[in-house]
């Protein structure tokens, strides 16, 4: 993986093979803002552009002061010239967490090869906290897009979140054997970068399966959280509640807890991700994880 800085709104590079077509774009976009109000948090503005859009919010903890609302597609995923746009901000003193109530599908490109976008801008002021925490992406063989997550925190702002994604369905004998995917992720803090990330997914590219890349896996996983207390204890906590193995690694650089997951099975990594949240959540925000109905259904 590669660090670099770029824009979410500039052109993909000319060597991705990336080719948008202002004809054939289907735009969907969704800006969400949270703000606290009496120690309660609540979805103050939300407005969407095409089939993007949210449920009521749901306040299913105790003490009614995290706001829980799903991310719907109704579509159910990206197909060539598509362009999803989700813009979140949590104001000072608010607590959001975000899901989607299925996963997210990423289709085969046209003849034309044109590809789609997917982008997530999120903002966390200070003292509030953001858990997004979507349910996995499945990539069919022949997806070409971008996605890219922009995190912004400001002062003590605290945020925990994943990304899962499976390449293919080998259960259907139809492997990731063409297409291209650019992940980007950039995590900042009052401005100053701390995380930074480019991974091309090109099965044509030895890195896909060389063991000093991807290595042949079809499903990895990035879990993130800022603001631990004590990272060292996280990390510790982690390890004991999740056993070893030589699928998932974590690290903590620049005050960023970073949980990695390579393997091939997405209910495995659904599972670890979920299990770390469990061990994370009262370590970051004090409160024991509460699991979202949307993902018993």
């Amino acid at each position: 993986m590669t660090a670099y800085e770029t824009s979410l709104d500039a052109t993909p590079p000319t060597d991705s093979g990336h080719r948008f077509h202002a004809g054939r774009r289907w735009d969907a976009s969704l800006d969400l803002s949270f703000a606290s109000r009496r120690e309660v948090t609540r979805l103050v503005h939300a407005r969407h552009r095409g089939p993007l859009r949210v449920q009521r919010p749901f306040y299913p903890e105790e003490a009614r002061g995290a706001c829980h609302v799903y991310l719907l597609h109704p579509p159910g995923g990206l197909v060539s010239g598509d362009a999803l746009s989700i813009d979140v901000g949590v104001e000072e003193g608010a607590h959001a967490l975000l899901t989607t109530p299925a996963a997210n599908k990423l289709y085969r490109a046209d003849s034309h090869g044109v590809a789609w976008r997917q982008q997530a801008r999120l903002r966390v002021e200070e003292g509030a906290v953001l858990e997004w925490l979507p349910q996995e992406t499945i990539a069919f063989d022949g997806a070409r897009g971008e996605q890219a997550t922009a995190l912004a925190l400001a002062g003590s702002a605290r945020c925990l979140g994943w990304e899962v994604l499976a390449l293919g369905r080998p259960a259907s004998e139809l492997p990731y054997v063409t297409g291209r995917i650019d992940q980007r992720f950039r995590l900042t803090r009052d401005g100053r970068p701390l995380w930074i990330e480019r991974q091309p997914l090109d099965p044509a590219h030895p890195r896909f399966c060389g063991r000093w890349g991807q290595g042949g896996a079809t499903v990895q996983a990035t879990l993130w959280a800022v603001g631990l207390v004590d990272e060292t204890e996280a990390v510790e906590a982690l390890r004991e509640a999740l056993g070893t193995s030589t699928r998932w690694a974590v690290t903590v650089r620049h005050g960023v807890l970073l949980l990695r997951y390579l393997g091939q099975e997405c209910r495995e990594a659904w599972a670890l991700c979920q299990a770390a949240w469990r061990v994370l959540r009262p370590r970051l925000l004090g409160l024991e994880a509460h699991t979202p109905r949307i993902w018993r259904t």
